[in-house]
C-alpha cells in the first residue's frame, strides 16, 4: 500500500505516548493543522535528528497553526525516555500495540516491522493537505512543511 496522498481523508487513531493520550479528532478541533511525522525508531541517528529538529522549530510550527506529533512502533516507555533525553516536547507517539496499525491506515508500516519515514498535514477538517515519504537514512528537514504551511495560510479550510 502507498502512503495516502493529498485531499484524502485521514484516518482518526488515539495513541498513547510520552504525553499521555492523543486523538487526531480532537486535536483537529483545537488546531488549525496537524503534522504527523512518522518515524523509524526512536534512539536511531537520523530520527534523533529529525525530532531534535522538529523541536527546534516548533515556534515556527506552531505561529503557522501546526501542532506536531511523532509516530513510531516503539512503546509509549521508549517514547517518553526518548522524549526525555532529546527535550522533545511535543507528542511522541506509540503506534505499538497492535504494531504499526496507525502506519498501516496512513500506508507507511514497512514489511520489516518499522514505519517508513513520511510526513503528512492534516487540516482541521481531517484532509490531508501534505504527504511526503522520505528515504530511512534521510532527515527530511523542516523547510517543505513549513513551505507547505505557509502555502496554506491563504487557503479557506
Amino acid at each position: 500500500m502507498a502512503a495516502l496522498q493529498e485531499g484524502a481523508k485521514a484516518p482518526d487513531f488515539t495513541l498513547d505516548g510520552s504525553s499521555g493520550q492523543f486523538t487526531l479528532s480532537e486535536a483537529l478541533k483545537q488546531h488549525r493543522f496537524v503534522i504527523l511525522s512518522f518515524f523509524p525508531l526512536a534512539f536511531s541517528p537520523v530520527c534523533t535528528d529529525e525530532m531534535s529538529l522538529f523541536q527546534e522549530v516548533q515556534s515556527e510550527f506552531k505561529r503557522l497553526g501546526a501542532f506536531t506529533v511523532g509516530v513510531s512502533v516503539d512503546s509509549k516507555y521508549v517514547q517518553s525516555e526518548f522524549a526525555k533525553k532529546n527535550n522533545v516536547e511535543f507528542p511522541l507517539l506509540a503506534d505499538f500495540h497492535p504494531k504499526g496499525e496507525v502506519a498501516r491506515k496512513y500506508g507507511v508500516m514497512r514489511d520489516d516491522g518499522i514505519a517508513e519515514r513520511a510526513l503528512f498535514i492534516v487540516d482541521s477538517s481531517g484532509v490531508i493537505r501534505y504527504s511526503y515519504v522520505s528515504e530511512l537514512r534521510v532527515n527530511p528537514g523542516a523547510d517543505r512543511l513549513l513551505e507547505r504551511l505557509e502555502a496554506l495560510q491563504g487557503k479557506k479550510q
